[in-house]
């Protein structure tokens, strides 16, 4: 899951500025338009896809498949540009403002004769899910979880000791100055802050995590951007993609990381004779979820319900769960049977997400946490007209600058991106005409 803000895409975001990416195929009424995450499905499937979709449907369907890698930029092409794609996979706390903001469709499951899937999602998710419901509308009707996961520490054991990292005031520790990684993602480092800002407050009961993960007030902000500038002295840089590479190579000691992006990282480590581990510290953190969800301007919503039925299928949030590292929310007895690890000496309680079944049993905790971290996590939420505040925030304790040579990349970066949005129509109209060639073949 790739979830930041840089600067110049931060600019385009709050002044509504960036391009809109008109690549439509010709026959609309059979293409189905995906927006997804970078690395965050086996394309694979894609192809399969359109040719399971004619099996139960009798009609012909085109994937166009597109990518992002900011939740905002996503939103923003939906709020301001009316986009019409079909299928988008937004992370919960935009999918709380979708819904607040009547942006999305109902997700319609009936599917004929074919199995509804969606129904094995774990009862976790949909409970999570439904803590997003509106006055007027269940979440549940309008998303389906797609992947989950948490935010934590991988670490070096060979410099930072299992105690050490069991508190987030592990990132100020003098020890460590230019060797710790932030992920570039504010919404996932300022919920974490404030727990452990306040945590004894939470041990005395006078707030919950869930109230910190979301408090947007002026007075939390200010604490979360002290406490994120008094740790700048010990962190090397700030990160999406590359952290869980420098860890491997040991040019860092400690990164705050997704969960999935910690299991690649691990596995890498290993296979090179390293030992890296991971570790959601006491004060708590965030859980976090992508879901599918069908945009209001949605050209095509059958084949995209066909679409997150199909993602659905255990097989499939297998082989996706394979490909990308994360865990998808599919809890149903193949997907169990399939992550029992009978060479683990750990045994996990996940009763909380496959059921009774799963009370005790040897999995990647990583993966699957345990009970106990569970009750340390809290979702995510929209932060409406807040939202701003915090970014300027994030952006003041990077050291952002509107001067005149970020503007000068702003233009550059737009300038890419309305390239990219060229290239892409380009390569869609490639596909469709090599489409076309194969029907006249078979006929």
């Amino acid at each position: 899951m790739k979830r930041f803000l840089n600067l110049s895409l931060l600019v385009a975001v709050l002044f509504g500025v960036l391009p809109t990416n008109h690549s439509y195929a010709a026959d609309r009424e059979h293409t189905l338009k995906v927006y997804n995450w970078a690395d965050y499905i086996d394309e694979a499937l894609l192809d399969e896809f359109e040719a399971w979709y004619k099996e139960q449907t009798g009609e012909e369907v085109e994937v166009i498949y597109q990518l992002f890698d900011i939740n905002e930029v996503m939103l923003a092409k939906l709020e301001k540009g009316h986009e019409d794609f079909d299928v988008v996979c937004p992370s919960e706390y935009i999918i709380d403002r979708m819904l607040a903001n009547d942006m999305l469709l109902p997700i319609n499951r009936d599917f004929g004769t074919t199995p509804d899937y969606i129904s094995l999602v774990s009862p976790y998710a949909l409970q999570q899910f439904s803590r997003l419901d509106k006055p007027s509308k269940k979440a549940n009707d309008y998303a389906v979880g797609y992947m989950w996961g948490t935010t934590g520490i991988l670490y070096n054991p060979q410099y930072v000791t299992d105690e050490e990292v069991d508190t987030w005031g592990i990132i100020w520790d003098d020890r460590f100055q230019g060797k710790i990684l932030m992920k570039d993602a504010y919404r996932d480092i300022y919920g974490p802050m404030l727990m452990y800002a306040r945590y004894q407050d939470i041990l005395d009961g006078k707030v919950t995590r869930e109230q910190l993960m979301n408090d947007s007030s002026d007075e939390a902000i200010a604490t979360v951007e002290n406490l994120l500038k008094e740790a700048k002295k010990n962190i090397a840089g700030w990160e999406v993609d590359f952290g869980k590479e420098m860890m491997t190579k040991g040019k860092v000691y400690m990164n705050v990381s997704w969960s999935g992006d910690a299991v690649w990282a691990i596995d890498e480590a290993a296979a090179i004779g390293m030992t890296l581990k991971y570790h959601v510290p006491r004060e708590g953190s965030n859980v976090w979820f992508d879901g599918w969800v069908i945009p209001k301007y949605a050209v095509n919503t059958k084949a995209a319900a066909y679409f997150i039925n199909f993602m659905c299928m255990p097989e499939n949030a297998l082989r996706n769960m394979d490909e990308i590292g994360y865990v998808s929310v599919i809890a149903s007895p193949e997907i169990l049977e399939a992550k029992i690890d009978s060479t683990l000496d750990e045994y996990i309680d996940l009763t909380y997400f496959f059921g009774e079944e799963a009370d005790s049993v040897p999995v990647n905790s990583i993966q699957y946490p345990d009970q106990s971290v569970i009750d340390r996590a809290a979702l995510m939420r929209d932060c409406g007209n807040r939202t701003k505040a915090m970014i300027e925030m994030w952006s003041r304790v990077k050291g952002d600058n509107l001067d005149s040579w970020v503007i000068v990349l702003i233009v550059v970066v737009l300038g890419a991106a309305i390239a990219w949005g060229v290239y892409t129509k380009v390569q869609a109209n490639k596909r469709t005409q090599k489409r076309k060639k194969k029907s006249q073949r078979r006929r």
